[in-house]
């Protein structure tokens, strides 16, 4: 009787094998406008095509194997190997398919690619956390990503992917938008800090205003991303022109950053309350006991007691800001959304990948960094940790 040791691997491995048949790992077209022609694994000369699709079964064999350590390792190990290589194998295909096509032909990455591809990342994804690393061994993984992919492109072997072409084409401009996205986040960060840490140790101390602080900075979080913007642009655009020497409009920056920050104040909030509350009144007691004032106790046992509760809302604030401030171009604060809309608007996938990857990578990179060091600073006097 057969036996599913790893169930997770076991719907990864069918979603895997089930994409590659039937969906195109690439599509080659004429021109960035229209969508080409699919290309399927199976399409693939030579033995690349049956290869693709024993990727996908071996991540669904590996559901039948006992998760020991050195079987965890090797899962993770291909899971990796599959992405790296399934990457590679893109970047050659679209190398054939250039020889004698005219220089606007694009090859794109398929959906079966990116279902393969992202499959085999968190079959990887979940080897690591079954194998309990340290936290700084945690890194691991993603340099073993990282390294050969980071090769590839300096390698010019994906310079033929649409992907690639598109960001030849926007080099002038990808950098100062990585940069300004990264600007409006950390714009909005400090004054979100400077609010919502007394909000949330307020509403520590005090259950009559807890209530109301949470409800309020709840509305704010129902309220659409889009929709606030727009609220923002008459009242910044009145105090605007009454109060010239301020610097600021309805649009641009200065909307983007106040509803950034307006989105963030909750986590912050929440989570500075919650780190506050779980630590243990025994230790306060103590603390008060050998003489230390309200403000000593406060800074030396409860804020340490809290920080990584408190942390884990920052990870929540900082994922969430990258993703709203792609948004935020729709009123000219510019960043990769800017890269986004333009893709969108001229019915270019690839250009709209060209921003969007950025950010999912920034959110990938700020909520393990955040993970590691969460990881680090939890002891058995800090149980608590928020979501």
């Amino acid at each position: 009787m057969t036996v599913i040791r790893n169930r997770v691997l076991l719907v990864l491995g069918v979603v895997a094998l089930a994409g590659v048949l039937a969906l195109p790992l690439l599509t080659n077209a004429p021109n960035r406008l229209l969508s080409g022609r699919p290309i399927a694994a199976l399409d693939l000369a030579g033995p690349w095509g049956p290869l693709v699709v024993a990727a996908a079964a071996l991540l669904l064999a590996g559901a039948l194997v006992p998760p020991r350590r050195a079987a965890l390792v090797a899962q993770m190990l291909i899971g990796i190997g599959i992405a790296i290589g399934l990457l590679w194998l893109a970047g050659a295909q679209a190398d054939l398919l250039a020889v004698g096509a005219r220089s606007s032909a694009r090859t794109s990455l398929g959906a079966g690619f990116w279902l393969l591809a992202l499959t085999a990342l968190l079959a990887a994804a979940d080897a690591s956390r079954r194998l309990r690393l340290p936290p700084l061994a945690r890194l691991g993984p993603a340099l073993l990503l990282a390294l050969p992919v980071a090769a590839l492109i300096a390698g010019g072997a994906l310079d033929q992917l649409s992907l690639m072409k598109e960001y030849v084409q926007q080099h002038g401009v990808f950098g100062p938008q990585v940069l300004r996205h990264l600007v409006l986040v950390g714009m909005a960060l400090l004054p979100t800090l400077l609010i919502g840490i007394p909000l949330g140790i307020t509403a520590h101390r005090s259950d009559a205003a807890r209530a109301p602080i949470f409800s309020i900075l709840g509305i704010i979080q129902t309220v659409p991303s889009i929709a606030l913007f727009g609220l923002l642009i008459a009242p910044l655009s009145a105090l605007s022109a009454a109060l010239p020497w301020l610097g600021i409009s309805g649009v641009g920056t200065a909307p983007a950053v106040i509803a950034l920050c307006l989105y963030s104040l909750l986590p912050i909030a929440r989570n500075t309350t919650a780190g506050l509350d779980q630590v243990d009144a025994g230790v306060i007691d103590a603390a008060r006991g050998i003489g230390m004032t309200r403000r000593q106790i406060f800074r030396k046992v409860e804020a340490p007691l809290a920080l990584p509760v408190f942390l884990s809302g920052l990870r929540i604030t900082l994922i969430q800001s990258i993703g709203l401030a792609a948004v935020a171009a729709l009123i000219g604060a510019g960043g990769l959304g800017a890269i986004m809309f333009q893709g969108l608007f001229a019915n270019a996938l690839d250009l709209v990948l060209l921003g969007a990857l950025p950010i999912i990578l920034m959110a990938v990179l700020v909520d393990a960094l955040f993970r590691i060091l969460v990881a680090a600073l939890q002891t058995p006097s800090s149980p608590g940790r928020a979501a």
